[in-house]
This record gives structure tokens, sequence and C-alpha cells, in this order.
């Protein structure tokens, strides 16, 4: 692959130099109720065993294996209620469980903590309680953590007043102590008002953006910045100066060793024009003001390498969107993009349509939805297969890295071309960050069958093609995308024998 502006970084973790070897690959063993409609989160790696959350109808467990994936125990747990959803917080001894269920007219938040068995720990904890007056599946608290883990916030929003969405906080320590809870109004001028993701820094501020969709288009517009510090009684809410681009889909990040926001987003000059590049955003967390802001242009070289090959050279970036954003400890960053689209009966589903036809990023109600339930692409596809002709596309995956201030330093290009029919479970990607360098685990079709793939790209923006990953051909069909890193050097990858769900471990 080309690469352009080539620097020496290195990424925010270095974890030294190791040995080449092979990944080494266990899976689990099949299990009776678990199908590919099971429900499921990977919690992690606790007291050097890995624990995986199950659902099958309402029948909750959490699955506990060794370091060779074998089952040592499945713990039920105790849901005599319905519960609406689950979300876990994991440390390295043991983790928090939050979950919600509805009794009457009244929706319950608890906590309980899990030991490396899957054991609770002490009784379940009632957190807050919420009353509704009528039934529903959707939860109403959502549950954030720092990247340090020592802080915790559960928040809800009332939005029956829908000029001025009330926000309630619960923040906690890492022992799951209140340090503060905060009722904060929010003034909602438009009906065409959304959110950005919502996050929590390693102090404890509260972060999301506010945004206007003209006429529920494309187009955003009047980008606010708000922000509640531990200790505030109101949002402070900031205006951001975005040069009058017209922008794309907003992904935030918190750069907790420089106390700085990162908003990044795709551009374009007209609508329904083409995307000419990437808009950055950084933002002093302290005093809630923009530092900077900068503009790169796609060049014609990367959009040469970008495009599949029947798309016009301009067109290259229009279905590609942001999927994550890596921050090193040095201010710098990386911004990870992906193609992606859909066709149906004949009809291709791009950008415009996500846009214009109900994205789960559109609407702050629509933030509710938790991994486990919907497309953690941020799609409206169907992650258990739909019934109207329908072939997923996953294409290249698109990598540029900046230094601190946002200039480019070099981007490359990972070639690969996916895609399934009436679901989109096998395709798209993970990384496994271990420190040196990031590796993109992805299938492709080899010989009319699915092998995952193993690509890596190093400090410098060089792709390292490894050898086809061993101990493949045991007839599992990999997910990665739903994979978890829960170790320096480990990752659980979903995966499907005959139907039923699996977990394979991957050893770097």
């Amino acid at each position: 692959m080309k690469k352009h502006f080539p620097a020496l970084v290195l990424f925010f973790f270095c974890f030294g130099s190791a040995l080449a070897q092979a990944p080494k690959i266990v899976y689990t063993e099949p299990e009776r109720d678990d199908s590919r409609r099971t429900e499921f989160e990977i919690i992690g790696r606790i007291n050097g065993n890995f624990l995986v959350y199950k659902n099958n109808r309402n029948e909750h467990d959490i699955a506990v294996y060794d370091n060779e994936m074998k089952l040592k125990d499945r713990v039920k747990m105790d849901a005599s209620d319905r519960w609406i959803n689950v979300d876990f917080v994991p440390y390295s001894d043991y983790a928090y469980m939050v979950y919600q269920y509805q009794k009457r007219s009244v929706v319950y938040c608890m906590g309980v903590k899990l030991d490396g068995n899957g054991k609770q720990v002490g009784n379940p904890i009632e957190l807050d309680t919420t009353h509704i007056g009528f039934a529903a599946n959707n939860k109403v608290y959502t549950t954030i953590f720092s990247d340090d883990k020592k802080k915790i916030m559960i928040f809800k929003i009332n939005n029956r007043n829908q000029r001025n969405f009330l926000f309630t906080t619960f923040l906690f320590s890492s022992q799951m102590e209140l340090l503060g809870k905060n009722r904060l109004p929010l003034a909602m001028e438009e009906r065409n008002d959304f959110f950005t993701d919502f996050l929590l820094s390693n102090e404890g501020d509260f972060i999301f953006g506010k945004f206007k969709r003209v006429s529920n288009s494309d187009l955003i517009s009047n980008l606010m910045m708000v922000l509640k510090a531990p200790d505030a009684i109101d949002f402070s809410v900031k205006e951001v100066d975005t040069r009058k681009l017209i922008l794309d889909e907003l992904k935030v990040k918190v750069d907790n060793s420089n106390k700085r926001i990162l908003v990044s987003a795709l551009y374009y000059r007209q609508r329904r024009g083409n995307i000419e590049g990437l808009y950055s955003l950084l933002w002093d967390k302290t005093n809630n003001v923009k530092l900077s802001d900068s503009v790169t242009v796609f060049s014609d070289d990367l959009r040469s390498i970008a495009k599949s090959s029947d798309a016009n050279k301009r067109m290259a970036f229009n279905d590609y969107f942001i999927k994550n954003i890596v921050i090193r400890k040095d201010g710098g960053f990386l911004v990870v993009g992906e193609s992606l689209y859909s066709t149906s009966r004949g009809n291709t589903f791009n950008r415009w349509n996500y846009l214009n036809g109900g994205s789960p990023w559109m609407s702050p109600l629509d933030y509710y939805w938790s991994p486990m339930y919907s497309s953690p692409w941020s799609m409206p596809w169907n992650r258990y297969g739909s019934a109207g002709g329908t072939r997923y596309y996953a294409e290249n995956i698109m990598v540029l890295s900046f230094n601190k201030e946002g200039g480019l330093e070099w981007s490359n290009v990972i070639d690969k071309s996916q895609y399934d029919d009436e679901t989109d479970n096998m395709i798209s990607f993970s990384t496994m960050n271990t420190g040196s360098e990031i590796h993109f685990l992805f299938n492709q079709y080899e010989r009319r069958k699915l092998i995952l793939n193993d690509q890596s790209l190093n400090s410098e923006g060089k792709i390292i093609r490894t050898p086809t990953l061993k101990n493949l051909d045991k007839g599992y069909e990999f997910m990665p995308r739903f994979a978890k890193q829960v170790s320096s050097r480990q990752i659980i990858v979903p995966c499907l024998y005959r139907n039923y769900l699996c977990f394979a471990k991957i050893d770097f």
C-alpha cells in the first residue's frame, strides 16, 4: 500500500519488543442453549478467567471459561423480573453489572459486583428508580465509564418537555461509591437537535456534543460542546465555529493525558456532494474552549488506493464512515474509517439513505441502543438477518495518523473486499492494540470459504501482512466486529459453529 508523510511515532502504549510468534487460537465447545440468536457481551478477563454474559429468551447467565476456553461454570442470574438492559464495567479482579427491569410502572436500576467466577459479591444495590407509567422495553439508564475506570456514571434523560431535556446523573467511584448526583436541564431549541456519543473523562467530566441537522438532512450546523465538571451543578455549553463546513457524522474522543477533547468528522463542500476530507477539532477540556481545528483534504493518491475497483476517484470516500479514534500519549491520534454500504433488490443503500432514513446516531433517544441488541456500526442493519434480499458490503479500511497539533503525518489503506447476504455478522473488522502495532482482524473469502485474516500497522504506517492464522480449519465462522480485546495481547472473538454460538481466544 502507498504511504504518505512518514514519521517516526510510537503508539500510546508500548509493551516492549517481542519475538514474532504465530497467534494461538483456542475455542469454546458449543453449548446446546446458545444459538445465533443468543444475546451476549464479552465482559473480560477477571482473575484469570474469561467471563461472557449470555441471554437466551430472558434467561441470563454468566459463562466462566479458563485459559484454554474450557467451560468452568455457567452461573444463572436471578432475573425473576424481565430485564430491559445489562451493562458491565470490568476490572482485573472484579466487575460491576448494572441492569434495569420494570415492575408495574417503575423502572429499577440495580448494581451488583461480580467476582472472577461470575458469582455475585453481596446483594444487588438499588441505584435509582423511574416512574414511567407504561410498559416499555427501551432502557432508561445509560452507563459510561472513564478510560482508567476510576469513574463510572449512570444517567437518564427525561425528554417529556421537547424543548428542555432534564438529565439526572450519578457519578460513582471504582468501588461504586456515590460521588455526586445532579439534575441538569438542557435547552433543546429545535426538533432537529441531536447528540453525539456521551463520554466520561478520567476526572469525571461528563462530555458530549449537541448539534442540529437542517430539515433532517445531512447538513450539521450549530455544533455545541457540552461539559459538566464533577462538582458543577449546570452544563457549560459553548458554540463551536466549524468554518461553515458541511460535516458528516461526528466522532468524539477524550484525550485524558493532555486534558483535551477531539472531535473528527468527514466533510464535503456542498449537499449531496463528494467527501472532500477530514475535519478535526481540538478542545480544551479544562476551560471548555476551542484550542484549534484543521482540515485535511484527501489527496488524489489517497483516493486512488481508497476507492473500490469500479468507483470514480472523486467518489472514493462517499461510502466511508469513521469507525474509531485512537489517542496516543503524546497527543497525536489515529482516525480509522471503513467503506460500508448495502444493496437491496438492485437498489444501493448508501450514506444518503443512512442520514435521511433514521440512522441511530441521528436522535438523542436512539442513543439508548446497547451494542448487544443493535449493530455497533451505528447503522440500521439487522444483526440476525433480514428478509429484504439485502447484501451488505464492508470494503477498504483507511487509517490516518495526526500529530498533537492535528497535522497529518501519514495515511494508508488496508485493502479488503467483504460482502454477505441477509446478515452483516461476518463482515467488517476488529482491532487489537499490542502497543508497537495495531492488528486488524477480518474475514476474507479464500476458495469460497471465509478465512480470518490478520494485517497489522506499525508506528510508521507500514502494513504488515501476517501469514494465515493457524488452527482455523475447525468449521468455526468468525464474527470479528463483535470481538473484544481483554488484555495487552489477548482478544476474544465470537464465532458460529453449526449455528451454535461459540468464542475463540487469540493470543498474540
